[in-house]
């Protein structure tokens, strides 16, 4: 029961509340019809952003490892997908979205993560609505992004965690790390990030400035791979790779479309920018590497792509093609040197580039949308002070690097002392498919 007057997350058809108690009319809000254009749009988002996930990072990311690790990410990318369902089902979901005791200005514990109303989906029926879908296809859309969250940073110490290990880290990663910025970016009205005025239309912080800043984290404590920098390590199959990438473009319409939980225009220009950027930063790879190394590289392209998706994330829901263009090109050129030159200089083993490529895009968006959401630069932000909201941009980059930087290293210390966090040397050695999961990913 709520008695709750107004709840910006949700608003539940049949729920009782304080006005129904007192006999006065029902609130506008809970009167909201579920539109149909809308429904599909969000159930067609919602499967593409799963997706991504499973096949698409799975295949991207196991192709760039050796043979005999390539079974080892395609299991972390699924059982990290039906951990976090669970985790979403039972205590995800209402302590990232729930708004029971939030106030707007207020800077107490609800500002900072939801309550436990609707824990195991509780007061959920099929006639609930959020805004004009139904509240379980918004409960799914927003799960399918805490899936793939802590998906994109086990690129970052592939083929050789011990995979124990990858599963209670995640499960306390997701708990404590992202579920309390989802609740400070997008838990509404109350929330710490969201009273500050933060833009994030779809994930820079949320998704990527957090799995990126981890990976860095992941890549330095776990430590580099055996031979790293001593012994050859290439892609072993990039036409996976490649395959990958496409899934998780074309996903992409979906995570950042889908933002805009409704088929409109908005929903519409955020797909738009979403195919320009990748398109900028692909090429401006391939450029870079074509003056620096003599020849355009297909895995270069592909991780420009996914640079660019990365950038405009944050930025899809404000920006227009002028913003898009600028965007992609530099996440093209800031994601190249953090993932080759910066990487290098301070020799940590990011073994698939997650933190140059997420990290450094999730980064980029999020300072460049306070720029190119402005009208006279072609955004739709109204009004929009371009200093005040790079301060404000940067405040909340910063805030996000210190906890989820100082948590991580405390999860992992603990993950360390319970069940270890490397393999062996004997199971990396032979690899994780036979070490981990006694099976192999090609009988030769």
């Amino acid at each position: 029961m709520s008695f709750t007057l107004f709840s910006y997350r949700s608003s539940r058809v049949g729920v009782v509340t304080a006005g129904t108690l007192l006999g006065l009319p029902a609130l506008a809000n809970a009167q909201e019809t579920v539109s149909s254009g809308d429904t599909a749009w969000i159930t067609v988002a919602s499967a593409l952003v799963l997706f991504m996930m499973i096949p698409g990072l799975a295949m991207f990311y196991a192709g760039l490892v050796r043979t005999k690790n390539v079974l080892s990410l395609f299991m972390q990318c699924f059982v990290i997908t039906a951990i976090v369902t669970l985790i979403w089902v039972i205590y995800g979901y209402t302590l990232s979205f729930d708004a029971e005791g939030m106030v707007a200005g207020g800077h107490g514990l609800h500002a900072f993560i939801g309550g436990f109303e609707n824990i195991f989906m509780r007061g959920m029926t099929p006639d609930s609505v959020h805004g004009t879908i139904p509240e379980a296809l918004f409960f799914v859309f927003q799960m399918t992004f805490a899936i793939i969250t802590p998906g994109l940073f086990i690129g970052a110490f592939a083929e050789r965690m011990r995979f124990s290990a990858v599963v209670l880290f995640t499960v306390l990663w997701v708990s404590l790390v992202y579920l309390p910025v989802c609740h400070m970016v997008w838990g509404g009205e109350g929330s710490f990030f969201g009273d500050m005025g933060v833009i994030d239309f779809a994930g820079g912080i949320v998704v990527h400035l957090t799995a990126g800043t981890t990976a860095l984290v992941a890549a330095i404590m776990v430590g580099p791979r055996k031979g790293y920098g001593k012994v050859p390590m290439p892609p072993h199959n990039l036409v996976m790779t490649l395959t990958g990438t496409a899934m998780l473009w074309v996903g992409w319409f979906g995570f950042n479309g889908g933002s805009a939980l409704a088929a409109n225009g908005k929903a519409a220009m955020a797909i738009v920018v979403t195919q320009i950027s990748p398109c900028v930063a692909g090429l401006t790879w391939a450029v870079i590497e074509r003056i620096r190394i003599g020849k355009p590289s297909a895995l270069g392209f592909a991780t420009g792509a996914i640079a660019g998706l990365a950038a405009i994330t944050p930025a899809s829901g404000s920006v227009g093609p002028l913003g898009a263009v600028v965007i992609g090109l530099v996440s093209g050129v800031f994601c190249y040197w953090a993932a080759t030159s910066l990487k290098m200089k301070l020799g940590y083993d990011d073994a698939l580039d997650v933190v140059g490529v997420h990290g450094g895009g999730g980064l980029v968006g999020t300072l460049l949308v306070a720029v190119f959401g402005a009208g006279v630069l072609g955004g739709w932000e109204k009004n929009l002070d371009i200093l005040h909201q790079l301060g404000v941009q940067g405040l909340a980059i910063a805030f996000t690097l210190v906890y989820c930087g100082v948590l991580s290293v405390v999860l992992l210390k603990a993950v360390d002392g319970l069940v270890g966090l490397r393999v062996t040397a004997e199971t990396e050695e032979e690899g994780l498919d036979l070490g981990d999961h006694g099976e192999v990913g090609y009988d030769f």
